[in-house]
């Protein structure tokens, strides 16, 4: 997947889970199923994920590179990705301590879906921004899945916020 495409699918996928996460009634906001998150909550683990990857392509590349080194194989396809992130989900795989959410009122979701509007957008342009060769070149630290490329990273937040927009259909669904 070229940058463009990248760039693209990131922004589609976070304006479909704002708008959808914006429908919600506060009730259904609020409504976690046993032992899940709340749709509240959910939004403030996205928010927690995105703000890392988005500070982190920012960084000039010499800091990047110093810090966590460059990439010694090629970049995932999207799907292997996927099918990784998957993998360690069913392996027990969960948020670290940094990104477990707190509880999240519905008087804030409205600054906090704008905040994650706000930050997804600008990641999609940061995307854009780079060559293709240094989303595959440049690393950064996945806690579940360990050392990811850029593009890596970027595919991963893509799917991510995706996930996490179907975990609440799905809890609200089964009620």
């Amino acid at each position: 997947m070229n940058k463009e495409t990248l760039a693209a699918l990131l922004r589609d996928n976070h304006s479909s889970c704002i708008q959808y996460l914006q429908s919600l009634s506060d009730t259904d906001f609020l409504y976690a199923p046993e032992g899940k998150w709340s749709a509240g909550q959910q939004l403030d683990h996205l928010l927690k994920s995105v703000k890392p990857v988005h500070m982190a392509m920012g960084l000039p590349k010499f800091i990047v590179q110093w810090r966590f080194g460059i990439a010694n194989r090629s970049s995932k396809t999207y799907e292997q990705l996927v099918e990784k992130y998957q993998g360690k989900l069913q392996q027990g795989g969960t948020a670290p301590g940094a990104f477990t959410p707190t509880l999240v009122k519905p008087e804030n979701k409205e600054a906090l879906l704008q905040q994650l509007a706000s930050l997804s957008t600008r990641l999609a342009k940061k995307t854009e921004t780079h060559t293709e060769d240094a989303l595959d070149k440049y690393i950064l630290p996945h806690p579940l899945l360990g050392k990811l490329t850029f593009r890596e990273m970027l595919y991963f937040t893509a799917y991510h916020v995706q996930h996490h927009q179907s975990l609440v259909k799905r809890g609200l669904d089964n009620r």
